[in-house]
Formats: C-alpha cells, structure tokens, sequence
C-alpha cells in the first residue's frame, strides 16, 4: 500500500558534497521521508530501529519516489519499498514501538 511519496530539492545543502559532479540523494535523507511516512500512517506508533536498508539503485534529485508499506505478523515490525517510476530504489525492515 502506497503511504507516501517524497522528491529531495536540486538545491538541497547535503547534495553538493554527495557526489560534486554528480549528486545522490544520500541513504539517510530517503530513510527520513521513510520514517516520516510510516509515522504519520501507523498513528500511536514510533519507529525505534531500522533492521535492515537495502539500497538499489541512485536516487538522484529532483526525482519523486513512491513510499510503500507491507504489515507483517508482527504488529511491531513493517516492511517498507521505496520506488522511481515503479523501479525499486531501496526496501527494508523496521522495528515499531507504542507510544500510547
């Protein structure tokens, strides 16, 4: 289920530096979209540990992603895929937590 989407600005401060020449979306800013989403779908719930973060491919800026969820058995974990235009950019797993 499609939870959310995100596109990093051209003019973001952190893509001079990741790469000059040739800027990357780094992994934490697509983690943080990730974890924004996911906090604002599951209400009552915190992400407390990313268990595991594949990236697939480059994110360049300027590109929109589409944030994607699956609930596992466990209540207190979540699966996540990041998408460009249907191609998988990054998936993983992460650990939720209560807050109410």
């Amino acid at each position: 289920m499609t939870i959310g989407e995100f596109c990093v600005s051209g003019t973001h401060p952190c893509l001079p530096g990741h790469f000059p020449g040739r800027p990357v979306v780094p992994a934490v800013l697509i983690l943080d979209a990730v974890i924004a989403a996911v906090e604002a779908r599951q209400v009552g719930w915190q992400v407390v540990e990313v268990i595991e973060a594949k990236f697939l491919a480059p994110l360049a800026p300027e590109q929109l992603v589409c944030i994607e969820m699956d609930e596992t058995r466990d209540a207190s974990r979540l699966r996540f895929a990041c998408l460009r235009e249907g191609v998988p950019v990054a998936r993983g797993l992460l650990a939720l937590e209560s807050v109410v």
